[in-house]
């Protein structure tokens, strides 16, 4: 039977110590993130799509306090390969915004920069096909979908990266020495791997349900075959667990958080107009941005921006205005 691990509240911390315990194996860990669930549960319309996995499991394992049959009280220790990210290419023509397919991108070359050999994305695809779908009643929505008329549609499905995650946990518990699994995924279409991992091997199996509201429930199907659960990643853990906002890509070059993806582009937006038009270039802007300020209280002002203080933008148009005498 699965331990729950439902302690934390969302933006709350928890009580308990992380788990270093000597009584028990340190098991060798990897976490396997189904991209799509962990999106759609945790980050879409949210500021925290520059999340680093890595540091995320690194903040959230050390909470899971649980005892194993074989092993003892649970103790993880993460493989060099700590995490392997499942997902798929974003297909422009199917895009909700125009830079989706760019800021993917991004981030991805992002992950492999920044966690150089931790992380390992493992890529499906999208399949986009016309097809024909009932559409419920408006008068009767209890009409059954075989009474209901059908209507041309555009079906877009991920494909491969369920599978693809569940024959890697399969294989890497089997034969590459991982002792504990940990799947983070609320899909079921997985439960036949984690039937396997218990059936025939000694693996630890831990389930993260990536959702912030606890409105997602862990399916039942999926938690029978884990040794412990937890039901939720908080607000804090992620919002903790961010990319730099620049990371050096070479000499010259850097990856940057996209625009699109803080929390009020708009300001940020505006931000950047005046600091470029005071310091001759957006590098330099962005740098002032993201320094500690003595006169916000050692935040930066991007922090401020972030959470929709008028202050910096205010401070950055008085700031570029001409001064008397310079000629212009």
């Amino acid at each position: 039977m699965a331990v729950w691990l439902d302690h934390l509240k969302r933006g709350g911390k928890s009580r308990r110590k992380p788990v270093f315990s000597f009584l028990g194996d340190t098991l060798r860990t990897r976490v396997y993130v189904d991209g799509y669930n962990l999106y759609y549960g945790c980050l879409k319309g949210t500021p925290f799509k520059w999340l680093n996995p890595l540091s995320l499991f690194e903040r959230i394992l050390p909470t899971v306090t649980a005892t194993i049959d074989q092993h003892g009280a649970l103790t993880s220790e993460l493989d060099p390969l700590s995490v392997k990210f499942f997902t798929a290419p974003i297909l422009e023509k199917a895009a909700k915004a125009e830079d989706s397919l760019r800021c993917q991108e991004k981030y991805h070359k992002a992950l492999n920069k920044h966690l150089q050999g931790r992380i390992e994305i493992v890529n499906g695809y999208y399949s986009l096909t016309a097809a024909r779908a009932k559409v419920i009643d408006s008068q009767d929505p209890k009409k059954w979908p075989r009474d209901c008329v059908e209507t041309p549609i555009w079906k877009l499905e991920e494909k491969q990266s369920d599978v693809n995650l569940s024959l890697q946990a399969v294989v890497d518990a089997l034969v590459s020495g991982i002792e504990h699994v940990v799947i983070v995924t609320n899909d079921t279409d997985i439960e036949p791997a984690l039937k396997m991992i218990r059936a025939h091997t000694k693996a630890a199996v831990g389930l993260i349900i990536p959702t912030t509201d606890h409105q997602r429930q862990p399916n039942t199907s999926l938690a029978q075959h884990a040794h412990w659960v937890r039901s939720h990643i908080t607000a804090g853990e992620l919002q903790a667990s961010q990319l730099p906002f620049v990371i050096p890509d070479g000499k010259k070059t850097a990856i940057s958080k996209p625009e699109s993806w803080y929390a009020r582009p708009d300001l940020l937006a505006r931000a950047l107009e005046l600091g470029t038009a005071h310091y001759g270039n957006r590098a330099q802007a962005f740098k002032w941005l993201t320094r500690p300020n003595k006169f916000y209280e050692e935040r930066t002002p991007l922090d401020l921006l972030e959470n929709g203080d008028a202050r910096v933008l205010q401070f950055m148009e008085e700031m570029a205005l001409p001064t008397v005498g310079d000629g212009s």
